[in-house]
């Protein structure tokens, strides 16, 4: 396992990944579809049939946090266009970007996943999909997604995971940390951003280990599914 890039540890995480997004944000959604092959297209339309019990109330409030440019927040919004989804993301940059494409029942909102402009208790769902890893600190954005949550609401996240067959592993450790930054640095500029993507997957718990925080914060009924053998998985649980 690499050293974290200076520019990310504990105390200028949170800046640094801040200004990467903002750079990479005109080619943000081009690349992930490319890189990923349109998989993460799939991913987040299963985050939708997960919580299809909550986002087919008429009342329902979703919040989809680490939003970027509302990839997910579109897709709720298409598979429940009777509730209200809202995106919130720290980037200003990526939120111009995905106010383009939001239907006008949704909305976005800037914020810090730390540290959420929502009251306690007001939110039926909560969603994040590819953000959780680049928070300085994921057990208290879970805890913070638990304070914004209803009794009995509920929790998806989606995240790159560690790829559970071993031949799998080690092809995709390759692609990750060989292939992806230079495509991604060709395309955006930046190769520093497509960089730090495998780097943080490496950092970031493994699938057991983040179910196991989730329970630590409180949430119960906790269990995850391992997309792509393993390349990401979704995490679900529900608040006491």
């Amino acid at each position: 396992m690499s050293s974290p890039d200076p520019q990310f540890n504990a105390q200028g995480k949170h800046k640094a990944v801040q200004a990467m997004f903002a750079e990479i944000a005109p080619t943000y959604d081009r690349l992930n579809h490319l890189l990923s092959a349109n998989i993460d297209k799939r991913w987040r339309r299963l985050v939708g049939k997960k919580l299809e019990d909550v986002l087919r109330r008429p009342d329902a409030l979703v919040l989809d946090l680490c939003c970027g440019t509302a990839d997910l927040t579109l897709e709720l919004s298409q598979q429940a266009p009777q509730a209200r989804v809202i995106g919130c993301d720290f980037c200003h940059p990526m939120l111009v970007l995905g106010l383009k494409k939001i239907p006008s029942q949704a909305a976005l909102i800037e914020g810090d996943a730390l540290h959420l402009p929502v009251a306690s208790n007001t939110v039926d769902a909560v969603t994040n999909a590819f953000g959780l890893r680049n928070l300085e600190n994921v057990e208290g954005g879970l805890s913070e997604i638990y304070r914004v949550l209803k009794p009995t609401g509920r929790v998806a996240i989606l995240e790159f995971s560690h790829p559970v067959v071993p031949l799998l592993r080690t092809a995709f450790r390759f692609y990750f940390t060989k292939i992806l930054p230079q495509i991604g640095g060709l395309i955006s500029g930046s190769r520093q951003a497509y960089s730090y993507l495998p780097e943080s997957v490496s950092h970031f718990p493994d699938q057991k280990r983040l179910a196991e925080i989730m329970t630590k914060v409180g949430f119960t009924d906790v269990s995850y599914i391992n997309l792509s053998a393993g390349i990401a998985a979704l995490h679900l649980g529900t608040k006491r």
